[in-house]
């Protein structure tokens, strides 16, 4: 039998240390996302699931908790990824016509890792721009992003730019249900030549030679003029080349301190973006910090076809990172009857001071705080000295 105090596979509590970062990065990054014009959204933890997964692919249907309205008899979906409900809230509550910058910082809650070592209940913050269809928002969202990192104190990023419309340029003509598409789009993502020659019998020579090249198109600046010599002239696969130079270029003038890859195989995450995507990596890391790029088909479902580009990340992988920050100072204050003391407490307390009071007993105990200060009373008056 096991104990009750046991926690699910993959779940975990956040303890003090642990939580007083994930906040102090919570804080800062919605400054960074705020300072860019992003307004903030809280989306609702869970809703229908023909809303939640619109526009999704399977994998995010795969990692969806799904449960019985006992209100309704319908079926709800703890949201796996909040980036669909952002698309709702632009789609069809705010409804405007121009461009709309919304973040959101929640957690989500996956049915199954991502891997061994993967918590089930990231801790999700993003960022979306939606109304305007040219490369400019992309390039917005991509500053963002690394700017965010940066605050975080993260050094030696990498920066690995592909579009989803290589891939679907190379395959465009072919006819395959949605099992098999996406199980060759997983193939190009795992660089699994094996399996895609397997997966593309019965395709024309071309497509089949393009779907093996772009197993192997990945790497510097280098890669995009590979692209353009083994890659079929789709205007698709050739305009998604420009971008990415285009996109690239500009990044360099910004963050000349962070590096460029190309991943051309790679189409993204859960299947639906529709142009540049990005991910984030850092030195000597194989899993990706950050992830993002254009959506514009997410929000069709709800009746609006909005351009769409942005990103997220996992709070709480960021926090084990991200270089800790020193434990906040405080005032160190005694516990006792009298009104000038709480009045000293109160007014501290408002001034934006931490006062932690030692309760009786407990005076030589450590705390989460570093003391540094103490409040004394001195000549009838209480007043803060030096520790």
């Amino acid at each position: 039998m096991s104990s009750a105090w046991l926690l699910p596979e993959h779940i975990a509590d956040v303890l003090p240390a642990q939580a007083r970062h994930i906040e102090e990065l919570r804080r800062g990054l919605t400054d960074v996302a705020r300072s860019y014009g992003c307004e903030l959204v809280m989306p609702p933890l869970l809703e229908h699931i023909e809303s939640l997964l619109s526009g999704t692919g399977r994998a995010l249907d795969l990692k969806t908790f799904k449960l019985v309205d006992q209100l309704s008899g319908r079926t709800l979906g703890v949201r796996a990824d909040s980036t669909p409900q952002v698309a709702r809230i632009d789609a069809h509550l705010l409804n405007r016509a121009g461009v709309t910058r919304l973040c959101y910082c929640g957690p989500v809650l996956h049915a199954v890792p991502d891997g061994m070592h993967s918590t089930r209940e990231p801790l999700q913050f993003g960022a979306e721009i939606y109304g305007h269809v040219g490369l400019e928002a992309d390039l917005e969202v991509q500053d963002l992003a690394l700017d965010c990192l940066r605050r975080a104190g993260l050094s030696e990023v990498l920066l690995d730019l592909g579009d989803a419309r290589i891939a679907r340029g190379v395959l465009t003509g072919m006819t395959m249900d949605a099992d098999r598409l996406g199980e060759v789009y997983a193939a190009l993502g795992a660089k699994d030549a094996s399996a895609l020659r397997d997966l593309s019998r019965g395709f024309p020579d071309a497509t089949r030679r393009a779907l093996q090249s772009l197993v192997a198109l990945y790497g510097g600046a280098e890669i995009l003029d590979a692209a353009r010599l083994q890659l079929p002239a789709h205007p698709m696969v050739q305009a998604a080349l420009d971008d990415l130079a285009w996109l690239s270029a500009q990044v360099r003038q910004v963050h000349p301190e962070v590096r460029i890859s190309f991943d051309l195989a790679d189409i993204g995450g859960n299947g639906y973006y529709s142009g540049a995507r990005f991910a984030v990596y850092m030195a000597g890391s194989s899993d990706a910090i950050a992830r993002g790029g254009r959506y514009d088909v997410v929000g069709a479902v709800f009746g609006r076809m909005r351009p769409a580009v942005g990103f997220s990340l996992d709070l709480k992988t960021l926090a084990a990172l991200a270089p800790d920050r020193a434990l906040h100072t405080a005032i160190r204050a005694p516990w006792a009857e009298d009104a000038e003391l709480r009045a000293a407490v109160r007014q501290l307390r408002e001034q934006g001071q931490t006062v932690v009071r030692v309760l009786p007993g407990h005076e030589h105990e450590g705390d989460e705080f570093d003391c540094d200060r103490e409040l004394v009373r001195v000549d009838g008056r209480w007043v803060v000295r030096g520790l």
